[in-house]
């Protein structure tokens, strides 16, 4: 059996509440800098994308003006990763460069929606009312924008990846899984260089009922993550990110510069109806993650919801030697985009020799002051699906 190939991450392509690019989010992670807006969706918390012209990576305003929000985030953090690769406009890799997309299920148009119920209360119609309106009120283009491969169709388009591709859908496990598989494609060979990553619009007014109808919106003040013990819930976020993973083989082969290695990526459904039942899901992901180090970092896209949050904390006090660090503090919770956000930050971190500092007033989270050599990255949905990532630094 031929031994797995090493699967290097090359390109990098966030955007966020924080700002767009590397060296951004690198300057806000370390001045603990937090971008949330309690007002406009009160008594509901959001982390609104920061400023960005999507001219610069999605040129055509036609290509801007048929995606919804969250296509236009996803295409432009797509493009910051290619350039992050050095594969930008080179046609000869994007041609067989692969791509495999985490995304949810676009956007409603919500003012045409209201109009329609509107009027379907003040009337007497039946539900032919309701279809005519909605094939004579909705763009033609709307049922198109909703369905999640568009994305990746919007990618390949806007910036040429042609390879092979691939949408998961499944909120937080759907990129747990995109990247799993991206890992195993490269592994077995199956695959050189591939495009993986989500995006997210935590900015939807349809979205904040939606998980409104089960109690999940952090409401009325922000905390940091780990301080939501009694005052439970997710600040939704707006952020794109993708990486470019690719077999160390063809990296070397192009002269590009890996910021860190995936060495491993595992994932687990647990039974949740029993208590415990995420706590020990993560213990079983660590152990066949390939015994990460105690003394090591671990960065969590930690929802702040109850009682998975709690369970997740079970599982890090039995590993007390660990630098932990929660992304939802800091960008909201971003869903789809959540795991791809905590791998490049990891892959970021190893690459410029540092964990950025602690934001967390609980004390959970302590300072590392040495380099770090492997950081786990770890996920558990707000309500289903748990993952470990394992990243490495490279020594060269």
């Amino acid at each position: 059996m031929n031994k797995p190939k090493e699967a290097w991450i090359t390109g990098i392509g966030i955007v966020s509440s924080l700002g767009e690019g590397l060296d951004a989010h690198w300057d806000a992670l370390n001045a603990r800098r937090i971008n949330v807006d309690e007002k406009r969706f009160a008594p509901y918390i959001v982390h609104p994308l920061a400023p960005v012209s999507f001219d610069a990576q999605i040129p055509k305003k036609g290509d801007q003006r048929q995606m919804d929000a969250w296509q236009r985030i996803g295409t432009y953090a797509a493009g910051l990763a290619l350039d992050s690769a050095g594969v930008k406009g080179n046609q000869e890799i994007l041609g067989r460069m692969d791509m495999i997309v985490a995304a949810g299920g676009g956007e409603r148009d919500v003012p045409v929606d209201l109009a329609i119920l509107n009027a379907y209360v003040k009337s007497n119609a039946g539900p032919a009312f309701l279809n005519e309106r909605l094939m004579n009120d909705l763009r033609p283009t709307l049922f198109l924008t909703q369905l999640s491969n568009l994305l990746a169709g919007n990618i390949a388009i806007v910036h040429g990846v042609s390879g092979t591709s691939r949408t998961f859908m499944g909120e937080e496990a759907a990129s747990i899984d995109a990247a799993r598989i991206a890992l195993a494609r490269i592994q077995s060979g199956q695959s050189d260089i591939t495009l993986v990553g989500a995006a997210h619009n935590g900015e939807r007014t349809d979205l904040l009922i939606l998980y409104e109808f089960d109690d999940f919106n952090l409401k009325d003040k922000f905390d940091p993550v780990w301080a939501r013990d009694k005052h439970s819930g997710f600040a939704l976020g707006s952020a794109g990110v993708f990486l470019v993973i690719e077999s160390r083989e063809h990296a070397e082969a192009r002269g590009a510069r890996p910021y860190a290695r995936l060495t491993n990526v595992v994932t687990d459904l647990a039974q949740r109806k029993q208590p415990g039942a995420v706590t020990k899901s993560l213990e079983a992901l660590w152990s066949k993650l390939g015994m990460p180090k105690d003394n090591g970092a671990l960065i969590t896209g930690a929802t702040g919801v109850e009682p998975v949050t709690s369970e997740e904390r079970a599982f890090l006090s039995g590993h007390p030697g660990c630098a932990v660090r929660a992304t939802g503090t800091s960008f909201g919770h971003t869903l789809e985009t959540q795991f791809p956000l905590g791998l490049a930050l990891a892959a970021l971190s190893l690459s410029r020799g540092a964990l950025f500092p602690p934001n967390d007033p609980t004390g959970l989270e302590v300072e590392m002051t040495d380099p770090p050599t492997q950081i786990v990255v770890m996920g558990a949905g707000h309500w289903q699906g748990e993952g470990m990532a394992l990243v490495e630094a490279i020594n060269k």
